[in-house]
């Protein structure tokens, strides 16, 4: 041992400081306390008569080192012995087919599901049923609402009130755990208090709660389980529909018990007005245009049998004629007394000449598709769509006019109007 001063190896004993031995150096006059080894260097240092070493500190540091080395290389080889008979005992025929193998990793599958619930997570519904009742469809909605799956189900009530009925029975059916107060004030609530304050103990994998009161007690209740992690949905009842509230969010949800289905926004019933608006024009365009082809229909038939009865003789002499004759008669007559429409020039000439004529006589009045079809069909004596089919121009008066050059229809209503080109 030296002076950490000096390293002058003249000292001597100078009393005792916090239970270790005081030295003063009489070279420089340093205290210093005796230098603390380990047991291993303590059992290898051999004192002399005057209790001075006679090993150097380097000396000391490279020997306990040296013992270390062996140490750890002596307990190297032992791990890796046993190791090895570790692989040979388990990789054996006995111990792959033994009941402890098998009962090892049950427990090692119990455990990684349990770690899966935990981080899958459930949800739970607290029910005062005193206070509420909750039909399955409302019990589905709230469902839904969950990002969870709902797995437990307790209702809180004193089961032996009359007033309850057979709510016991039929909860009990829909997989709730009944838990039974006795009677009194606010005891369902207050159990439903003392059972939510610990509800991690028994359902550790629970990460949302339906809390379903009514009471104002229970906001209680809701923020000690907000403090404890989890997302809280207060379900109370208003009239006749159930007022959710997400206490996490702040969302407010709303539930109509009569009809049975969710209360939607203001912007929601916009939303659905306006399709149902949407889809009754559909329905009613849909219809006028049907109606406008069987007046279109009827205006035929109506204009054959006229021109029948206009050829019957006066003294009303029946004259039998073959259906070839019968026919040439009838065609020869129409021709008569109906214009002719050949080709696309024709007809796009007799149109332009009904939209003039009718801007001449009533230049405020719009001339839709279907009076234009009516007008056409007094001056040919065919409905317009028949012309249009004859001369193959499309399948339609109505859609010959949209891919027409000439004329352009305009949305007037539940109608078209028929605008010519030439006069935009």
């Amino acid at each position: 041992m030296k002076c950490p001063r000096c390293e002058s190896t003249s000292y001597r004993k100078n009393g005792r400081r916090n239970d270790k031995q005081n030295y003063l150096c009489k070279n420089c006059g340093k205290q210093f306390l005796e230098p603390t080894f380990s047991n291993l260097l303590e059992t290898d240092l051999i004192a002399n008569s005057n209790g001075h070493t006679k090993l150097t500190m380097a000396e000391a540091r490279e020997l306990a080192l040296a013992k270390k080395l062996s140490a750890e290389n002596n307990l190297s080889s032992f791990s890796s012995k046993l190791a090895e008979e570790l692989l040979k005992i388990l990789l054996s025929p006995d111990c792959l087919e033994s009941d402890a193998l098998s009962q090892f990793f049950q427990k090692f599958l119990q455990k990684t599901e349990i770690k899966h619930d935990l981080e899958t997570g459930i949800s739970l519904l607290l029910l005062d049923a005193e206070n509420l009742k909750l039909d399955i469809n409302a019990e589905l909605f709230l469902a839904n609402l969950c990002k969870h799956d709902l797995q437990i189900k307790l209702a809180f009530a004193n089961w032996r009130n009359p007033s309850i009925g057979k709510q016991d029975i039929e909860l009990y059916n829909r997989g709730y755990q009944l838990v039974h107060v006795p009677g009194g004030k606010d005891s369902a609530d207050a159990k439903m208090i003392a059972f939510g304050a610990c509800v991690l103990r028994s359902y550790p994998t629970v990460k949302e709660i339906l809390v379903c009161s009514g009471d104002g007690i229970l906001i209680h209740l809701c923020n000690e389980l907000q403090n404890q992690g989890l997302t809280v949905y207060w379900v109370r009842r208003q009239g006749q529909s159930l007022h959710i509230e997400n206490r996490n969010t702040g969302n407010l949800t709303h539930y109509s018990i009569k009809m049975a289905r969710e209360v939607p926004s203001l912007e929601q019933v916009v939303e659905e007005i306006q399709d149902l608006i949407k889809n009754e024009q559909n329905s009613i365009n849909d219809r006028l245009h049907s109606l406008t082809t069987i007046a279109n229909l009827f205006e035929e038939r109506r204009n054959l049998n006229t021109n029948h009865h206009q050829k019957q003789p006066a003294s009303e002499e029946i004259i039998t004629l073959t259906d070839e004759s019968s026919t040439e008669s009838m065609t020869e007559k129409k021709q008569e007394n109906f214009a002719q429409i050949y080709d696309r020039e024709t007809l796009d000439k007799v149109l332009l000449k009904i939209i003039q004529d009718a801007q001449i006589n009533s230049p405020k009045t719009k001339l839709s598709v279907s009076k234009l079809g009516t007008e056409i069909q007094k001056i040919t004596g065919k409905s317009p769509s028949s012309i249009v089919k004859k001369l193959k121009l499309g399948s339609s008066f109505t859609k010959y006019l949209e891919s027409s050059p000439i004329f352009r229809l305009k949305p007037s209503g539940n109608e078209y109007e028929v605008m010519p080109l030439l006069l935009e």
